[in-house]
């Protein structure tokens, strides 16, 4: 070969390696989400200890935990309505949880994750726990479906698993009801995930795996319960639960291994909310439906192949109302306008990170009704309710919302006082703008009350608010 034929070899070989490097480094990364139901923030077993959780520690080895994670929200519709949107699920008039045949629902003209995606050619679906609206339709209630919001694919359940997580009788496939579908929930999830995915495409995929576990009513394969026979049985159970929906997500890591989509694809975990189990918590003050620590902080791991920190674990406070604008900001798309969350994408990237707005959350059904997230310290607002309030939203609570007025205050540093047992406001030197900061926010969430309609009247079964959820 002559000189001028490798010279032209060469400068052919490096421009069509230019040409196509960014290609392949350019190549959209499938995204998996996956949400536990009710797990706390110590049942992972790098934090608690007390849970065999081999999949998640993998998970977290390989990628990275967010040690000041939240939901967003104390329970389980508002949360995934903050994680679906980005943004609080105040702001979209999810006020608490939807019970079934009930008015809320996440309505058709918010802008969700999976529609995002979809503009930039993702093929979607959803696994497991939906409760963002009726399901399948209901022709009184005309709820959006999954479809409707993003998804290309959905298997699911409106609420919880029925009678239990075994062999649950409420799945409901691409609007068709299933009844009786043998097996535990955590498993028959990841095995319709793996079946959906072995369907070849070349487009990327965002697949949402919403799992039951450990949601009430438990149910779990009897040796993983034997596992943890020297505790009360139904602490057992409960842990087994945990043990085994590792178990279904160590097997979804296994498919994308095995199918070489390990390194192309973003998998992030987290929990709805915090337990309902006050040992599960780690030690953080109150449980699911509270405002405080052990209601909203939950566990988070993301592993990703562009991570470039080195940091193992990222401190600043992170929510689940950050997911919708990192993906976008990971996959090119810009992001609705009024989200509530911030791209975490320079903490990922070991850059500066600035928090748009701080976190904050509303949630009337307990007390604290309100809190924000400022730097180390949380501020939470008190209203002193004095009426009894029914398990589902009703139009007396609507009502209360227009006039709710706080009464009194709580601050926490969190960065030295973890259980929340210090209470600091009166004498914090800047209380004032603390204040003003919850009360302003208090007045936007008033100010833009969501126009729901046909709420239910003078329910019965009211409580006061402290004897709704105790701790």
């Amino acid at each position: 070969m002559n000189s001028f034929v490798v010279f032209i070899f060469i400068v052919s070989s490096f421009f069509w390696g230019c040409e196509n490097a960014p290609t392949r480094q350019n190549k959209l990364p499938n995204i998996i989400l996956l949400l536990a139901d009710d797990m706390g923030y110590g049942d992972f077993e790098m934090i608690g200890g007390a849970t065999k959780t081999p999949h998640l520690n993998r998970l977290a080895s390989e990628g990275l935990i967010f040690k000041n994670f939240y939901a967003a929200g104390p329970n389980c519709s508002p949360s995934r309505t903050g994680l679906m949107t980005g943004k609080s699920p105040a702001k979209v008039g999810m006020y608490s949880y939807r019970p079934p045949d009930h008015p809320l629902h996440l309505p058709r003209q918010e802008v969700t994750l999976a529609e995002l995606l979809k503009t930039k050619g993702y093929r979607t679906a959803h696994f497991g726990k939906w409760h963002l609206g009726a399901l399948s339709h209901n022709s009184e209630l005309e709820h959006p479906q999954p479809h409707e919001h993003g998804f290309d694919y959905s298997l699911g359940t409106e609420n919880n698993a029925e009678p239990s997580h075994l062999n649950p009788n409420n799945f409901v496939r691409n609007g068709k009801n299933l009844g009786i579908v043998e097996g535990y929930s955590c498993q028959i999830v990841a095995d319709e995930c793996m079946d959906w995915l072995n369907q070849k495409s070349d487009a990327p995929f965002f697949a949402y795996l919403a799992f039951h576990e450990p949601h009430v009513k438990v149910a779990s394969p009897p040796e993983l319960v034997e596992r943890y026979s020297d505790l009360p049985r139904k602490d057992a159970e409960y842990l087994a639960n945990i043990d085994h929906l590792d178990t279904a997500i160590g097997r979804i890591l296994s498919y994308l291994e095995q199918n070489n989509l390990m390194k192309n694809t973003i998998i992030v975990f987290s929990s709805d909310n915090g337990s309902y189990r006050l040992a599960s918590n780690a030690g953080l003050k109150a449980v699911k439906s509270y405002l405080y620590e052990g209601g909203i902080k939950v566990p988070a791991i993301m592993r990703w192949s562009g991570i470039k920190t080195k940091q193992k674990e990222i401190a600043r406070p992170t929510a689940l109302v950050d997911i919708v604008p990192t993906l976008c900001e990971i996959v090119g798309i810009e992001p609705p306008e009024n989200l509530d969350g911030t791209s975490l994408l320079p903490l990922l990237e070991g850059a500066d990170f600035h928090r748009k707005r701080p976190l904050y959350w509303f949630f009337y059904r307990t007390s604290p009704e309100i809190g924000m997230r400022v730097g180390d310290y949380m501020i939470l607002g008190l209203d002193h309710d004095t009426i009894p309030r029914p398990h589902q939203f009703s139009q007396d609570d609507y009502e209360y919302l227009r006039n709710i007025k706080l009464e009194d205050y709580e601050l926490y540093d969190l960065s030295k006082d973890f259980s929340q047992e210090n209470d600091l406001f009166d004498t914090h030197p800047k209380k004032d703008s603390l204040k003003a900061l919850l009360d302003n926010q208090l007045t936007e969430i008033k100010s833009n009350l969501y126009p729901w309609k046909d709420l239910p009247l003078n329910l019965e079964n009211r409580k006061m608010k402290k004897n709704w959820v105790r701790y």
